[in-house]
């Protein structure tokens, strides 16, 4: 599946499939692109008894992260497509319950835990050049950096210096790089931790640079966010100082494809 540029790998694992001790080899070898399925990461669904149903989500190193934006969304649509859960469910995750509305037109909304921690005007030293960033939870560690214009920077060689940067250890951080277009509007690409790349989307990524944007003054919810793949993203929230609730996150969430997966595919 793809959410608006992140793509997964999701399975149905409410009766297992895989062994806790083959699961990191499963998800390193089929998130290899050119050589297995590629992607981002891989969600297995599971049984709850707190919810609809629950999951376990994988970064492509093979690392389980607490919380992926668009990821819940995906698994969201599949369940509802599978008939796992109806349109509207939620979803235990390691970062707290998340409600989700899935519409016919395939794009899902889902209501996300709060964010916390924020901090703003970090100078954060690289290479002898002291740059400000700003931070803030989402289910995962996030640092934006905000831009002139986001086409030309090196994602990949900030984003990683940033990423294992001494200040943001022993977790590291994704790092975020944004552009402001007007009140409601943000450019934004994102070198995702896990992955150790850049992704063409990042929906905890465009939470991150919506609440700090509009912390800074930059910017008012509703915020659309157009990521790196070109699909829009929509965030919603309230914002009391440093205190954000009620965070929505909305976009597209396609199937690419279903099937059985191989043993050579990843043994």
């Amino acid at each position: 599946m793809s959410g608006s540029g992140n793509d997964f790998v999701v399975v149905d694992h409410r009766v297992p499939h895989l062994a806790d001790g083959d699961i990191k080899r499963f998800v390193t070898q089929i998130c290899r692109r050119g050589l297995s399925i590629g992607a981002d990461g891989v969600i297995l669904l599971v049984p709850s008894t707190r919810a609809d149903y629950g999951w376990r989500f994988y970064n492509a190193d093979g690392g389980e992260a607490s919380m992926c934006g668009n990821g819940s969304r995906c698994v969201a649509r599949y369940a509802y497509l599978q008939k796992i859960a109806p349109a509207r469910h939620t979803i235990e995750t390691a970062a707290g319950l998340v409600s989700a509305e899935v519409y016919d037109s395939g794009r899902v909304r889902v209501h996300l835990p709060d964010p916390r921690g924020l901090r703003l005007h970090i100078n954060i030293p690289i290479d002898g050049v002291t740059t400000t960033g700003h931070f803030i939870d989402t289910g995962v560690p996030h640092v934006v950096y905000f831009v002139a214009a986001v086409d030309g920077v090196n994602v990949v060689q900030q984003g990683r210096v940033t990423r294992h940067h001494p200040l943001f250890k022993p977790a590291g951080t994704n790092v975020n790089f944004v552009e402001v277009v007007d009140s409601r509007t943000l450019k934004i690409r994102t070198y995702e931790r896990g992955v150790e790349d850049e992704t063409l989307a990042c929906g905890t990524g465009a939470i991150a640079a919506a609440t700090l944007a509009t912390a800074l003054g930059k910017t008012r919810p509703p915020v659309s966010l157009l990521t790196r793949g070109g699909i829009v993203l929509g965030v919603d929230f309230k914002q009391e100082g440093d205190v954000v609730t009620g965070v929505f996150l909305e976009g597209d969430a396609r199937v690419v494809c279903t099937g059985e997966i191989p043993d050579e595919a990843w043994r």
